[in-house]
């Protein structure tokens, strides 16, 4: 019928949208989630996002193009927020040292808060929340790796870009290159830029906030900690605007992958699981199926005793243990 055609049709997109963005209890496998496995598996993400970073160097000259490619498309399409709040937050130091302690230690601090607390709370949502952003991370440092691109702060001048962090380097920790601690600017990739993991996570902090937090609180945070991230890497000079966007694309394509991603990882498991029980029990079967081999307790005897069955043609259907004897009966107790 015309009425009940129309509300199915539009509850449609909404049903494949929630679906996606509802990381469903259905989806995670039986298997009790453990802190002790849990950590390493995430320290050995961040190192590998680390590493990866460091070690997808390109050259800086295509670095530089791409770069000037970026500022070119946005500045046709009229996009170019950059340098309107880069000036601000130059000429405002009570917006820009903030702004730079938010870049240089928010996203490690507060994704590990979330993951700690969707661990402890949300445990049903935790593993497909995890492999979301594993596999987002992943899919950013492919982006490095292919497309190194200078961020704003380190073209020329004559762009009329300020690095904000080196401006206010003595308030922080870092020197004048990224965020860095003082002399190991060397050991990171400036020109991983392309993505922005930094709104990539703070995106993803963003939903698990609006999804399972129950405060009103939580969900003004999960909304405000994107857009807010999304302002300060752009005033601080560290990502164009489309390296944002990218960010965002990246871990859209990663909540897409998440399923086929966690049924490989289950059926992984569960190979894995299938050959360890059976490697055990083919040690355990090794020695004799009789775990007594012989030897019997009578109800008084502390020491099992060997003795001969008498289960002969002779013996009684219903004889018991005690019968077989080896001398006089215990005294009972």
């Amino acid at each position: 019928m015309p009425q009940t055609d129309t509300p199915r049709a539009e509850a449609a997109p909404r049903a494949r949208l929630r679906r996606w963005t509802d990381l469903r209890a259905s989806a995670a496998p039986p298997a009790r989630l453990r802190w002790w496995t849990e950590l390493p598996l995430i320290v050995l993400v961040y190192a590998s996002y680390s590493a990866g970073r460091l070690l997808a160097r390109g050259d800086a000259s295509s670095a530089v193009d791409h770069g000037l490619a970026i500022l070119r498309v946005e500045k046709f399409f009229h996009l170019n927020a950059e340098h309107p709040l880069n000036r601000l937050f130059t000429r405002e130091a009570w917006l820009g040292v903030p702004a730079d302690f938010w870049y240089a230690s928010l996203h490690y601090l507060v994704t590990p808060a979330i993951l700690i607390w969707l661990f402890r709370s949300r445990t049903v949502r935790y593993r497909a929340a995890r492999t979301w952003l594993m596999t987002s991370t992943f899919i950013g440092l492919i982006g490095f790796s292919l497309i190194p691109t200078c961020p704003p702060r380190l073209l020329s001048a004559g762009h009329g870009f300020v690095d904000t962090m080196a401006q206010y380097s003595s308030y922080g920790w870092w020197g004048g290159e990224a965020s860095a601690p003082r002399g190991l600017g060397g050991m990171t990739n400036q020109y991983a830029a392309m993505p922005s993991l930094h709104v990539g996570w703070s995106l993803w902090c963003g939903v698990m906030l609006w999804r399972y937090g129950r405060t009103p609180a939580a969900k003004v945070a999960g909304v405000a900690y994107p857009l807010l991230t999304t302002i300060v890497v752009m005033g601080t000079a560290n990502h164009y605007f489309l390296d944002a966007v990218a960010g965002a694309a990246v871990m859209g394509v990663g909540l897409l992958l998440t399923p086929f991603v966690m049924r490989v990882a289950g059926r992984l498991r569960s190979l894995l699981g299938a050959r360890v029980p059976r490697f055990a029990s083919a040690s355990r079967g090794a020695g004799s199926s009789i775990v007594s081999a012989g030897c019997q307790t009578s109800p008084g005897e502390r020491i099992p005793r060997q003795r001969e069955s008498r289960t002969g043609p002779g013996a009684e259907p219903g004889a018991s243990p005690a019968d077989a004897g080896d001398g006089a009966p215990a005294a009972a107790r």
